[in-house]
């Protein structure tokens, strides 16, 4: 069944309980949803989550109980069945892009859950769900690729977080031997305003540098920084005849 949102309820953020446990509902009871479900209870938070496919849910029901419910978590009154209203916490981790984008949009803007997470299936679909807000998602496609890109890097560069909200990005850049920042000073390398190196990383260890703190061939650096300054500081950790040739 699909629908459409309604009017949006104009109810608080539901109150966060007592300690550190939180009430999470969970879509999907996949190898996802089922093994999230298992840690969070062992965790001794308080866990429902919701499945439609009914094999599937007489077989997660043997080990969870009561935490699991059979139903269409698209639907409002299963929503609401399981709780909604008090959620801290929805996690959206069905095969479907388009259910589980709607599962967290009704959880946002209807039930004013103020934590969501959703699970995109397909990388291409990743700007819908940028477009309604929804975040934070996870692509295990996307997930698997930075892997690789640590492996592999362009440049030795690679994007560690990217805080849209806040506007920030942390890289991690290797400093390759022959560039403009191997055997400078921390407080000698020409970065651009906006950006700030937070940590280097060597075989023996990572650690915070000062001013002071020489940077070496193989080193791998954390930078903050603003949006859209990649390149530019890419520039002071790269050597010369390889920035030529890219």
């Amino acid at each position: 069944m699909r629908w459409e949102l309604g009017h949006v309820s104009d109810a608080p953020f539901p109150a966060q309980r007592e300690g550190d446990a939180v009430y999470v509902i969970i879509a999907g009871a996949g190898k996802v949803g089922w093994n999230l479900a298992r840690e969070l209870i062992e965790r001794e938070h308080e866990v429902t989550l919701i499945e439609n496919y009914r094999r599937r849910y007489l077989a997660v029901e043997q080990e969870l109980e009561h935490a699991v419910q059979y139903g269409d978590a698209t639907e409002l009154w299963i929503l609401e069945r399981a709780g909604i209203g008090r959620a801290d916490l929805v996690i959206a981790v069905t095969g479907d892009d388009e259910d589980n984008m709607l599962i967290c949009q009704v959880a946002k803007e209807k039930y004013h859950c103020e934590r969501i997470i959703a699970r995109v299936n397909n990388p291409r679909n990743l700007g819908h769900f940028k477009l309604l807000g929804i975040q934070p998602v996870v692509s295990a496609t996307d997930l698997i690729l930075r892997l690789i890109e640590h492996e592999v890097p362009s440049y030795g560069r690679v994007q560690l977080l990217d805080l849209q909200e806040e506007r920030l990005e942390i890289i991690e850049i290797e400093v390759a031997e022959g560039a403009p920042a191997a055997g400078r000073r921390v407080a000698d390398v020409e970065l651009p305003e906006g950006s700030l190196i937070i940590s280097v990383l060597r075989p023996d260890g990572g650690f915070v540098p000062t001013a002071e703190t020489v940077l070496e061939a193989g080193d791998e650096v954390l930078l903050v920084l603003d949006p859209g300054l990649e390149t530019s500081i890419t520039e002071q950790f790269v050597a010369v005849g390889a920035r030529a040739r890219g």
